[in-house]
């Protein structure tokens, strides 16, 4: 049985391009304590085999007890996981958000999972805030009955607003965060959740289900790095740096006459005023070398999404953009 392939900005088969607007990371990293963190990591060594100096620092970071964090081996990781401990308990439906993350649709495929039509009737829920690929506040709290995932790889990077799940509404959830975009630090790959208040059976069973040191010693050495607090100021200075990078891209685009779907975070979708095939246009920017995410896989033709990058990054896109001619280009 084979499964359709899996479709990520980043560095491709044409190696690392010159200028990335396909990720979501960090473009003001890579953090210089969190780098420097992971560069002086012991890698001749186990980590500790249960983290217990991670699990108390994380769980003092976000106030709760150290038996709700579950350290993951990243963020997909924790997806099938989840996904597999669903199914473990008797689960047999999933409710996804329309526009996602695609590990949360492969892993249901391959677990067998039949996709629900409302979140009130799935045993496992996914929902993403800020969600990629558009950027936005998820507004539909409450979610009722199942397993409920919040993904929280963006919250770091919001640059506007605040989450609309109360207090009482996030202690129901299961919080998944994973540090590596906020950190620009996308290539060590560690991440970590936080079950709910009446999960510590599930957080036990979800534990049983990993295999031993699922964190390798860079991706413990970025976890610790990320509770500290020269590496939160950092982050909260470069969130106003993106948030002029942000303005300043938005502009050069909308002048170009195209549509920006609003986001509060330093990555959004956009149409082209021209009639675009997205995918041709993304090849030929990429033998420019320059990569934009496509966002067909992600349900929504027709759009590119962005991430924000220093302003001589935008100017090379600009200039991309009016190098005639471009075969995936029609005039409408």
């Amino acid at each position: 049985m084979t499964s359709a392939p899996r479709i990520h900005g980043g560095p491709d088969a044409l190696g690392v391009p010159l200028y990335d607007f396909s990720t979501n990371s960090n473009s003001c990293g890579p953090c210089p304590q969190a780098m420097a963190a992971v560069q002086a990591a012991n890698a001749t060594r186990y980590p500790d085999a249960s983290y217990t100096a991670v699990r108390e620092q994380l769980a003092a970071f976000h106030g709760v007890d150290s038996w709700r964090v579950v350290l993951a081996g990243s963020a997909s990781e924790f997806i099938f996981r989840m996904t597999a401990w669903t199914v473990q308990q008797g689960g047999r439906s999933v409710w996804l958000p329309q526009h996602a993350y695609g590990d949360y649709a492969h892993a249901a495929r391959s677990w067998g999972l039949q996709v629900a039509s409302t979140p009130e009737t799935a045993d496992l829920v996914w929902v993403c805030d800020p969600s990629s690929p558009l950027g936005q506040t998820f507004d539909a709290w409450p979610l009722h009955k199942g397993q409920r995932v919040c993904d929280c790889a963006y919250a770091p990077l919001r640059l506007e607003g605040t989450s609309r799940a109360t207090a009482s509404q996030q202690d129901c959830l299961w919080q998944m965060f994973s540090p590596n975009k906020a950190l620009g630090l996308t290539g060590v790959r560690a991440a970590y959740a936080i079950a709910p208040l009446n999960g510590q059976q599930a957080a036990q069973q979800l534990e049983a289900l990993a295999p031993s040191w699922p964190v390798g010693a860079h991706g413990v050495a970025m976890l610790l790095a990320w509770v500290e607090a020269d590496t939160q100021a950092w982050l909260q200075q470069s969130l106003q740096t993106l948030r002029a990078w942000k303005l300043r891209q938005v502009g050069l685009l909308q002048a170009m006459h195209w549509h920006v779907e609003p986001s509060v975070t330093p990555f959004f979708c956009a149409r082209p005023a021209l009639e675009i095939d997205a995918p041709t246009l993304c090849a030929e920017l990429r033998a420019q070398g320059i990569k934009l995410r496509d966002t067909t896989s992600f349900d929504l033709p027709g759009y590119l999404r962005l991430g924000v990058l220093p302003p001589h990054a935008q100017d090379a896109l600009l200039a991309a953009l009016h190098r005639p001619p471009m075969a995936g280009v029609r005039h409408a």
